[in-house]
């Protein structure tokens, strides 16, 4: 039963974005981002940095644009070019200093998203973040508990 908790237990949780060209988006995530190849196809490709995998898809697709039948026959390969930086993540940092310290690194990197220039916020939820885009202008935030007091 997939509602019943506790009939299966989830393990992990990769995140996948798509990606207009998957070699410049894995040259971005490893040169600017930190991140080392795992596995990577034409176009498909498994990064990975410590404990987190990512997985990056090429949403290439330019037909829907002179597709004369969208009414008749919906957009919907799944690769479509304008779904290429519609997506975000969210990736844990191990603590606050080394968040601070990732901050610095991505910053020197220009790859913070506008909101973060001033350095990462604290969130009402119980987190402090900053989000980073990439290449294609998918969301990654990066984020660590609030230390308890």
């Amino acid at each position: 039963m997939v509602g019943h908790h506790g009939a299966v237990t989830l393990t992990t949780s990769i995140p996948a974005l798509p990606v207009r060209d998957v070699a410049v988006a894995v040259s971005f995530y490893c040169s600017r981002l930190g991140f080392g190849q795992a596995h990577v196809e034409l176009t498909f490709a498994v990064l990975q940095r410590d404990a987190v995998e990512l997985h990056l898809w090429q949403a290439d697709d330019t037909s829907w644009r002179t597709r004369s039948d969208l009414a008749d026959r919906p957009v919907r390969t799944g690769a479509e070019s304008f779904l290429a930086g519609t997506a975000s993540c969210r990736l844990g940092v191990s603590g606050e200093a080394d968040l601070e310290a990732l901050f610095d690194a991505c910053a020197a990197a220009d790859v913070l998203h506008p909101v973060s220039g001033s350095g990462p916020e604290t969130t009402t939820f119980g987190v402090r973040q900053f989000h980073v885009l990439d290449v294609d202008g998918n969301l990654v935030t990066f984020f660590t508990p609030l230390s308890q007091v």
